[in-house]
């Protein structure tokens, strides 16, 4: 959906995270790349690049407690690169499922 980036950037156990609002929904995209694509305050459109799924291993925040067996720190609390997503709707947590016109 259209709306707007409130946050693009290292958030615990989510590690890289991009989140964007819509009125009362929020969707939120998790062990994204670092290198973040947009910015908070950015307003983007349906279907336009937001992230790219990250490393496993990324070193560039100071405050990130998650690290793998090798002393490597995380993506976030997670064991290799995926993206984690998720709706919450009047900030509850929604099946993403039911937000998919296209695949019903």
């Amino acid at each position: 959906m259209d709306g707007t980036v409130v946050t693009a950037n290292f958030s615990g156990s989510g590690g890289c995270t991009v989140t964007i609002i819509n009125n009362n929904i929020s969707t939120s995209y998790c062990h994204v790349s670092p290198n973040f694509i947009v910015s908070p305050g950015q307003y983007v459109k349906k279907g336009q690049l937001i992230a790219q799924v990250g490393p496993k291993n990324v070193y560039v925040f100071a405050n990130n407690k998650y690290h793998d067996s090798n002393g490597n720190p995380t993506n976030g609390a997670t064991t290799g690169p995926h993206l984690h997503f998720s709706i919450k709707e009047n900030n509850v947590y929604k099946n993403p499922l039911d937000y998919f016109d296209s695949i019903r």
